[in-house]
């Protein structure tokens, strides 16, 4: 009796192990993060900035087709605003519309089962970030420089075929 649950199990796993290498993977670097343009003073803060990107970049393989992989490297990072930092509390970011738009420096690969698609390096930046509508909450700190994300994402990475 064992036995043959034995096989189902192995099978089972084996078919799991074959479906998640088909999978879209993203990958993301952060290179020489103490040295960007601008983020937050705090370590802390500086801390959760990262990792809030981290998670943006991981929502990114959802939109890839199986068995592509994207990795990215962090070059630079602007956020969007100025920054001024406050005493026993968090810093303020203060956003004017003027030149204080989002940029980032990115490095990108994109690859479909190890065959390089597109790679490249690329200054993305918006610099009409106000008068855009994003498609993320108005609390949430990071809309900006997500949406312009998601702005090269779709241009760049899996641009939308042209309809006829």
């Amino acid at each position: 009796m064992m036995r043959p649950i034995t096989q189902t199990v192995l099978a089972g796993l084996l078919a799991l192990l074959a479906s998640s290498a088909a999978l879209a993977q993203v990958s993301v670097t952060y290179v020489k993060p103490d040295d960007y343009t601008d983020m937050p003073f705090s370590p802390v803060e500086r801390e959760r900035t990262l990792k809030d990107f981290s998670d943006y970049f991981a929502t990114l393989n959802k939109k890839l087709p199986a068995g592509q992989t994207l990795k990215i490297e962090v070059l630079d990072i602007d956020l969007a605003g100025r920054m001024y930092p406050r005493r026993g509390a968090d810093d303020i970011r203060v956003m004017t519309g003027g030149a204080d738009w989002p940029r980032m420096h990115l490095r990108y690969t994109l690859a479909d089962n190890g065959q390089v698609l597109r790679s490249g390096d690329e200054e993305i930046a918006s610099m009409n970030y106000q008068w855009n509508r994003t498609s993320y909450f108005d609390s949430d700190p990071m809309r900006y420089e997500k949406q312009m994300l998601d702005d090269w994402f779709n241009k760049t990475i899996v641009p939308k075929v042209a309809q006829r």
